[in-house]
């Protein structure tokens, strides 16, 4: 990989920076790949302080970073002053975090940048600004949008003993139920066995299906969602010749054993995925957005207002995040 990593700054009350800078730390001692900071010079300075870090910055563009990486953590100016202090986002906040963001996409779409890992953003922060998305996926999907097309962007959860897919994502699980569709599946199948060709490297990926109900659905004595959505999704997708098992019960997917028989869980809501991969792989799980032109990844946390600027952050699902996105950027097909 020639190009190095567009790392967005994400809420900078938060976390983001810590992370950052305690990565570029480790960077000769993982081997990690070049990567720079979209953000603000003197906010980092500021930080790096507060943190007693030892630390050089560079201020570079895109084109330079990856020369300056081993030397300094190179830092491409936004052209915004950063005021937030640790803890307290400010009105610069949700300012400095979109703009990282599209920045970022920017990059990566210009070929600058071989993928774009971004870092936590406070969606209550930029709910007050006026940002208009539910959250980081529906943004990038936006700006991935090419002829008045949109994408439709699919969020995955890594880790290397396990990778799952919610079919419904932030839905109270009343709207999941009442979103979820045969189509809705086999849309987010292909997308994923398409990613997991061409960015993962897997030639024939195998696919475990959850069902929706307890047991997926006792053959209907509890509740009749996996026999009639469930089941004519996989269907419809092995008649594609996808390498696809289910409605499986939920509650006997993730044990060791099982997680061998497949590379990815496509699961029907939010927490049936997200709870097994967090008990597995809280530290380093990765957040992946499937279906884009352009390679994204993100550390699996929040923001942590409460610990930013303590130096008790863990910088290892960032450190993840940047291994995958160069991973991924070295497999795109």
């Amino acid at each position: 990989m020639t190009k190095p990593i567009a790392l967005t700054l994400g809420e900078p009350a938060g976390i983001g920076p810590d992370i950052a800078i305690a990565a570029w730390l480790k960077r000769r001692e993982l081997d990690l790949p070049p990567f720079y900071l979209l953000g603000d010079m003197a906010f980092m300075k500021a930080r790096a302080k507060a943190l007693n870090a030892d630390v050089s910055f560079a201020e570079v563009d895109a084109a330079s970073a990856a020369s300056k990486f081993h030397d300094a953590l190179p830092v491409v100016s936004l052209g915004l002053s950063v005021t937030a202090q640790p803890g307290k986002p400010d009105a610069t906040s949700a300012t400095a975090a979109i703009a990282s963001i599209r920045q970022g996409v920017a990059d990566v779409v210009a070929g600058r940048a071989s993928a774009v890992v971004t870092n936590p953003i406070a969606k209550s922060v930029l709910y007050r600004s006026g940002f208009a998305h539910p959250g980081h996926t529906e943004f990038l999907a936006e700006l991935a949008s090419e002829g008045g097309k949109t994408p439709m962007p699919v969020m995955m959860l890594w880790s290397p003993s396990l990778a799952v897919v919610p079919v419904t994502i932030h839905l109270s699980l009343r709207d999941a139920i009442a979103n979820l569709s045969s189509d809705l599946i086999v849309k987010t199948a292909r997308i994923v066995i398409a990613d997991l060709k061409s960015r993962f490297g897997i030639a024939n990926p195998r696919i475990a299906i959850s069902g929706l109900n307890p047991h997926a659905g006792e053959d209907g004595s509890l509740g009749k969602e996996d026999q009639a959505i469930v089941a004519p999704a996989i269907a419809k997708l092995r008649a594609e010749d996808i390498d696809v098992r289910g409605p499986l019960p939920a509650d006997t997917m993730f044990h060791e054993r099982a997680r061998k028989t497949y590379d990815c869980a496509i699961c029907m809501y939010h927490d049936q995925a997200l709870i097994p991969i967090k008990t597995i792989a809280f530290d380093d799980g990765v957040n992946v957005t499937l279906g884009l032109q352009f390679i994204r990844t993100s550390p699996d946390h929040g923001t942590a207002f409460d610990i930013a600027g303590t130096g008790k952050a863990n910088p290892s699902s960032l450190i993840a995040a940047i291994k995958l996105a160069a991973r991924m950027a070295a497999a795109k097909v």
